[in-house]
């Protein structure tokens, strides 16, 4: 029998949450990667590759302690007027409300247009704050500066307000204090004035986020796009207040997440060439005339698989809606049958374990193969078989060699 061929056909590509910004508005990139990792097949979740940028970057080790990430926006805020001393309206002074709870958006596939659900929430906030004079001068002097921005407001800013949480880290100048506060509900944070204050302001917002992603290995390689917009000011879903006016009115999240699958087929060396024999050899029939009851090889391959694929078969010469073995001085063609044995870890459309599943030229019962786990060069088998009847045929036939080409297609293409 002549050597049948395998032909995996397998798209790695980059799954893109892109979108377009309102014209003229403030906008952040969010990159993530889904790469399968063969020393953890268990963890399939996307990898942040957003660069990051702000308080994470300039005090690493607090984050890395928390696992937070942040990005730094050129969102700046102004104060319309003088922050009154003692205010009572939380909202005439220093104060923030960002996106903490979970929003949600719609990416699509740019070629198929599959759709997918992503979410995502602000974990944490923070800035530098500016005033127009020394904390010294404002407090009436006969402190460090350090002791006047603690005594200007209700307490220090290293120090969150509540609900808002301590991140760690603060630093301050004779007029500025750099902070950042975690945000684990969406509420109100502000801090109360005990002096007047002429002049503040924010000189750009740094951010944490969280995401809920897709289950990658249901997803298809490729690109989607889709985008997050928050409204900005007073009111809105970035909110400091009535009196700090920011820059922008608009803020717009791109995510960008790619997605590279693994579909990868090894045949050991000379496993493409099938030879079909009966299960104890030809001993019996050459010695004794009985004839065997089938003809088979089952041949093991080895298979690593992070999507969904589908398989097929190709052939050389037909029979009805399977391939066939030819004698080829008079044309005699027989079928024979092929199936595929997978691995745990990869299921049929309906969730059933796949064990000797015949493949057909039409594809069905074959039409959808899916991970659960990213499957890392699992042992798998091909099944091909002439059955009893059609083995009667070639004997009786006298004919001493059959052959034919059998393509076995694993596509990513689904």
């Amino acid at each position: 029998m002549k050597p049948f061929s395998v032909a995996v056909r397998s798209v790695v590509s980059l799954l893109l949450l892109a979108c377009v910004p309102v014209a003229n508005a403030l906008s952040q990139d969010v990159s993530a990667v889904f790469r399968p990792d063969p020393s953890k097949p268990q963890e399939n979740t996307f990898l942040n590759t957003t660069p990051v940028s702000g308080y994470c970057a300039q005090f690493p080790a607090e984050c890395r302690t928390t696992k937070m990430f942040s990005i730094r926006l050129p969102l700046t805020a102004a104060s319309a007027g003088p922050i009154q001393a003692l205010h009572t309206n939380h909202r005439q002074g220093a104060m923030f409300k960002v996106p903490a709870n979970w929003r949600t958006l719609q990416v699509t596939h740019a070629d198929t247009g599959e759709t997918e659900t992503v979410e995502v929430r602000w974990t944490g906030f923070g800035s530098r704050y500016e005033l127009s004079q020394n904390a010294v001068d404002l407090v009436g002097g006969g402190v460090s500066f350090l002791r006047a921005h603690e005594m200007l407001w209700s307490s220090g800013w290293v120090y969150a307000a509540s609900p808002c949480q301590y991140s760690g880290v603060g630093s301050a100048g004779s007029k500025v204090y750099t902070f950042f506060w975690k945000a684990p509900v969406e509420s109100s944070c502000a801090k109360k004035a005990y002096f007047l204050i002429p002049e503040l302001r924010f000189s750009y917002l740094d951010f944490a986020y969280e995401l809920r992603t897709p289950n990658p290995l249901k997803m298809s390689s490729g690109r989607y796009t889709g985008s997050l917009t928050y409204s900005v000011g007073p009111g809105q879903d970035i909110d400091m207040g009535d009196i700090m006016i920011p820059n922008d009115s608009v803020f717009t999240l791109n995510f960008k997440l790619d997605v590279e699958h693994t579909l990868k087929v090894e045949v050991p060396p000379g496993g493409n060439r099938v030879e079909l024999v009966p299960q104890e050899g030809w001993q019996s029939w050459l010695n004794n005339g009985s004839k065997p009851t089938r003809l088979f090889r089952d041949q093991r391959f080895h298979i690593s698989a992070s999507s969904r694929f589908k398989m097929g078969l190709e052939c050389q010469h037909i029979s009805g809606n399977t391939c066939a073995i030819t004698e080829t001085g008079t044309g005699h063609t027989v079928p024979v049958d092929v199936s595929v044995t997978l691995p745990d870890g990869l299921t049929d459309a309906g969730g059933q374990p796949v064990n000797r599943r015949r493949l057909l030229r039409d594809g069905s019962g074959t039409e959808l193969f899916s991970p659960s786990l990213y499957v890392d060069r699992r042992p798998a088998m091909l099944h091909f078989e002439v059955g009893q009847s059609s083995v009667e045929e070639i004997l009786d036939g006298g004919a001493t060699r059959y052959s034919g080409d059998v393509t076995v297609i694993w596509d990513s293409e689904v």
